[in-house]
């Protein structure tokens, strides 16, 4: 398998980024991607032949360049590492995460990965295939990576946050606006292990970000997948600030700095994510 290295050379935060894959030709996005993986169907040249992906890294930190600053994503100075481990359908396979896990413990220094976004959930159809997930993610949590997880959209009924999001120790994300009502579909704990999930909630319905019709293409997605990268985007620009701050110090900045929803900790976490207060927070 060979990874494709493009020539970007800058030394900001790296953020892996788990999903179908990413469109090299988006203006937001082609200055900073630092290298692709495919580890579906082996190709060499970045691409995204579902769009997911791309809309993801672009909600994490597209510079908005396609669209005079209009569309900017949350950490615009960070770089990508795409890692493409979804198909054309979105559909993936345990074993593919967690050959992409290995990869990212690997290669962590080179590229300077200090975030992994992960907007894939499953339901497993077995507690082995559940366990080997979480301990794949468990185990970058561990080396200091910040892990950022989707909890969903099986919701809203309890017990339906996926995996790997069920995890206890990685920041597993919700939708602030997608509790409740007839788009209630954000996952909700608690987990197997009646574990509290998700840690936060943050906006997901109907967001802007790149597409993969054009250069300048922007498009509208809805669901967990779109507010995951929206925590991974500000957990970079943390690190940008402060680089020695650990992923354990971080999720306890997101956490004591969210507004209370006023609904049950398996609904909404700790609350609905605050820029403000997680920048300022000791």
């Amino acid at each position: 398998m060979v990874d494709y290295k493009c020539n970007y050379s800058g030394f900001g935060v790296g953020v892996a980024v788990l999903d179908t894959g990413i469109y090299a030709g988006h203006l937001d996005l082609c200055s900073r991607i630092a290298v692709f993986r495919d580890f579906v169907s082996f190709r060499k040249v970045p691409y995204d032949d579902n769009g997911h992906g791309t809309h993801v890294a672009g909600i994490i930190g597209g510079d908005g360049a396609a669209s005079g600053g209009r569309f900017t994503g949350i950490a615009p100075g960070c770089h990508f590492i795409a890692l493409k481990v979804l198909d054309r359908f979105g559909n993936g396979r345990k074993e593919v995460l967690l050959q992409a896990f290995d990869w990212i413990l690997a290669n962590r220094e080179l590229y300077n990965i200090r975030v992994v976004n992960i907007s894939v959930g499953t339901t497993c159809r077995t507690a082995c295939d559940n366990s080997l997930l979480i301990d794949g993610v468990e185990r970058l949590w561990n080396e200091n990576l910040v892990v950022v997880a989707a909890a969903g959209n099986q919701g809203p009924r309890p017990g339906s946050i996926t995996a790997p999001g069920s995890s206890k120790k990685v920041i597993t994300v919700g939708s602030s606006d997608m509790l409740t009502g007839k788009k209630a579909v954000s996952g909700r704990g608690p987990t197997s292990d009646c574990v509290c999930k998700p840690d936060i909630v943050v906006p997901g319905n109907k967001i802007v970000s790149c597409g993969t019709e054009s250069p300048a293409a922007y498009g509208i997605k809805s669901g967990t997948s779109m507010s995951t990268p929206v925590i991974s985007g500000v957990c970079a620009l943390m690190l940008e600030k402060d680089p020695a701050l650990s992923n354990v110090e971080i999720k306890r900045r997101l956490l004591l700095g969210a507004d209370d929803l006023g609904y049950n900790r398996n609904i909404q976490g700790w609350g609905k994510f605050n820029l403000k207060r997680f920048m300022e927070t000791l």
